[in-house]
């Protein structure tokens, strides 16, 4: 008898423990939803880790072009777990509780003084996930590297974002392209040569060279992923926008192209407008006498006129009221950078594949009339399948500055990607 006591008691610890880690599955994992606030809304991703010491948590948005930043100073208790965020105006703390046997996750944020809950789910495995692949490849005696992001249904599209300004690496455009992705796009990023683990220097690099490393990429993604040029687009913003119809013309196999925030003028100008508009408020009345002062030191680095020349025309206005706001980098230490005089236009007067150029009504870089000019230029190309789009409330980066009841956060505008991915499919089906 005492042995079939144990024997049944055995049993029903084994039971209990099954039925206790049915009914409380592990906690970790990647939780998804809408956040809503008035007339913003935004799809989060919270994913939370453990090891065997610490528990860690991620925020993305690919919306705001967040991808994965560690939250600080996580908490565990039971059922509930907090962490926050730190930006440079804002503190963002998070209080959440698992419900539903750790299928949902419903919290609260908390930042400046308005609180607003929310309820995250829990993504099943495997559902609707992206896979990746990184591949190197040689572009003009360098290596590159690069990203492609496979959508779960693929329907044999490719779209590649080509490289822009300054040294960010890939991890600029992951949103992005993650997010054409998951509209069943195939799409590739790439660390620009002398960014992320890419060799080269871009720097020292003219706006040619960098297009050829772009052309060497979109060959070298057609024959990894088996996708035709002529099932392939490209998208560029802002220097990365002024490449598009360079490349157009050197691969005229290729589907389509999209210039975001393109400037219809030198790069040089287009940084001179976006200093002047920095600067026109303190400076005042005196704006325009200072901008023809800066167009100097633009010229200089541009390698247009001698650092002597320069040098004269300071000795000759440091007297000015307004010198002492100016911009003036160290003479000494000027690298000359020929990519400020390159200007798309006479490319843009060439190619005949179908092209899309948005612009963003309240960018503060290009010039204002820089569709205009790239309007003239197609028609003098002869190309009747083309369309310009100004979004009202857009920003150089295509972020919506309208009124919002949140404005902690900034996301692209509410326009862009569908914009975007409405004319390429009319672009697909009329072609």
């Amino acid at each position: 008898m005492t042995k079939y006591f144990y024997l049944f008691l055995t049993l029903a610890i084994v039971s209990c423990s099954n039925k206790s880690k049915t009914e409380f599955p592990d906690p970790t994992g990647v939780y998804s939803g809408l956040f809503k606030k008035g007339n913003f809304e935004d799809s989060i991703v919270i994913d939370i880790e453990r090891d065997s010491t610490n528990w860690k948590v991620f925020f993305s948005s690919l919306e705001q072009n967040a991808n994965r930043i560690p939250f600080r100073d996580v908490e565990v208790n039971r059922d509930s777990i907090n962490f926050k965020l730190q930006s440079d105006f804002y503190t963002y703390l998070f209080k959440n509780n698992w419900e539903n046997n750790n299928a949902e996750l419903r919290g609260t944020l908390t930042v400046d003084t308005v609180e607003i809950q929310y309820t995250l789910f829990k993504t099943l495995a495997g559902k609707n996930v992206l896979s990746t692949e990184d591949i190197s490849y040689e572009s003009n005696g360098i290596k590159l590297n690069g990203t492609i992001f496979y959508p779960a249904i693929e329907n044999n599209k490719g779209l590649i974002i080509v490289t822009s300004s300054g040294n960010s690496d890939r991890s600029a455009s992951r949103a992005e392209a993650q997010l054409f992705a998951k509209r069943g796009f195939t799409t590739f990023i790439y660390d620009k040569r002398g960014t992320g683990i890419s060799e080269g220097n871009w720097s020292k690099a003219s706006i040619e060279e960098l297009a050829s490393d772009d052309i060497n990429a979109i060959k070298q993604f057609s024959v990894k992923t088996t996708i035709p040029l002529n099932r392939i687009g490209i998208k560029g913003s802002s220097q990365g926008a002024t490449k598009i119809p360079y490349i157009l013309n050197k691969l005229k196999d290729l589907q389509y192209g999209i210039a975001v925030s393109c400037p219809g003028t030198t790069l040089l100008e287009s940084d001179l407008n976006y200093w002047k508009n920095r600067n026109s408020e303190h400076l005042g009345i005196n704006i325009e006498q200072a901008t023809r002062f800066e167009r100097k030191v633009f010229e200089t680095i541009a390698g247009n006129i001698s650092k002597e020349t320069l040098e004269n025309e300071i000795n000759s206005t440091k007297s000015q009221d307004w010198f002492n706001m100016v911009w003036i980098p160290n003479l000494d230490e000027i690298e000359i950078d020929k990519k400020l005089n390159f200007t798309p236009i006479p490319y843009f007067e060439k190619i005949k594949q179908p092209v899309l150029i948005v612009q963003g009504s309240l960018d503060e870089i290009i010039p204002e009339d820089s569709h205009k000019i790239i309007t003239r230029a197609l028609k003098k190309a002869n190309n009747n399948n083309y369309e310009i789009v100004l979004l009202q409330g857009a920003s150089h980066s295509m972020y919506d500055i309208g009124q919002s009841d949140f404005p902690y956060w900034s996301k692209l505008h509410p326009e862009y990607l569908a914009t975007l991915e409405n004319w390429i499919n009319n672009i697909s089906v009329t072609n």
